[in-house]
């Protein structure tokens, strides 16, 4: 009886972190997802680039990237991110005329995840 409880618990712990640890899955470099560009002068775009690495065990496949307002452009990978290889999306903010403070979202739909992964700017646009 104790061996099949042990051999069951076994069983049980190894399914489940296989479980856990199967499929795509962003790791970003940046705390949080979140990039602060501090103080930026009006005019040129202010652009950062989100580094990740899928630490799962398939392919990331991004299918869009959507920011919360036009004045912030995403460009991200149109090729599958294998496992433990790196990606990039790079983030443009149009400071032009927009003078104050910086708070957007990037919303990443992907097969790694049902909701979409979400990154942050912040910052403060100075003439």
């Amino acid at each position: 009886m104790k061996k099949t409880l042990s051999l069951l618990i076994l069983v049980l712990t190894f399914s489940v972190a296989t479980f856990a640890q199967s499929g795509p899955a962003f790791k970003f470099k940046e705390s949080n997802n979140t990039f602060d560009f501090g103080s930026v002068k009006e005019g040129p775009d202010a652009v950062h680039v989100f580094e990740f690495t899928n630490t799962g065990d398939q392919p990331i496949l991004i299918q869009t990237a959507e920011s919360s307002c036009g004045c912030t452009t995403p460009d991200w990978p149109k090729a599958p991110i294998l496992p433990g290889k790196t990606g990039k999306i790079t983030v443009k903010y149009n400071t032009a005329n927009r003078v104050g403070p910086i708070n957007k979202s990037i919303y990443i739909k992907s097969n790694a995840s049902r909701v979409p992964v979400e990154l942050k700017i912040t910052g403060n646009v100075v003439k």
